[in-house]
């Protein structure tokens, strides 16, 4: 007897088990998306965003055009990936982490050593909110703030050097160009 079970019962039992082991396991395989994922751990066998290549990306304000050099987070793997367990990351550079449609989104800096500056970024190219100077590998939840298509990470400290704000408009890989 098994926890007070006769003995064809817990055979049945087992067996039903192993078909629910089994079925879950077979979930897990298929890496099923369901949605923006919080953690941006790496995935085996994926392609990085590291590999992605760049692209340019312009930022209209109020003093003028700035340019900055972007990897385009577009799977699943490459946005749980990010930027995180680099060490630095040069100025000018950044990722953008793509999450069409446009959504409720939220981030964090687990695993990542570099403060960013996260801008959240509408459909229709119009930055929504700035998180300036996020902490380093910090799990405190940082939120668009409402729906967003997209995430843009500088290194810390750009906005507001730049000149970054709300409604300025974002052109470059998602949002066509100027």
């Amino acid at each position: 007897m098994a926890f007070g079970l006769s003995k064809a019962r817990a055979g049945r039992t087992a067996t039903v088990l192993v078909a629910v082991s089994a079925a879950f396991g077979l979930v897990l395989g298929l890496g099923l998306d369901f949605g923006p994922t919080l953690d941006r751990g790496s995935v085996p066998g994926m392609r990085t965003a590291e590999a992605a290549g760049t692209e340019t990306l312009e930022i209209v304000t109020k003093s003028g055009v700035k340019v900055y050099s972007v990897e385009v987070a577009r799977t699943v793997a490459e946005r749980e990936k990010g930027l995180m367990f680099r060490k630095e990351l040069p100025q000018g550079r950044g990722m953008l982490f793509d999450f069409s449609p446009q959504q409720h989104v939220s981030m964090w800096m687990k695993n990542t050593y570099v403060s960013l500056d996260m801008i959240f970024i509408q459909e229709d190219g119009r930055i929504l909110r700035i998180a300036e100077n996020t902490e380093p590998l910090s799990e405190r939840i940082i939120s668009s703030g409402g729906p967003v298509k997209a995430v843009l990470e500088l290194v810390a400290g750009t906005a507001r050097k730049d000149g970054l704000a709300p409604g300025d408009r974002v052109a470059g890989p998602l949002f066509g160009r100027r």
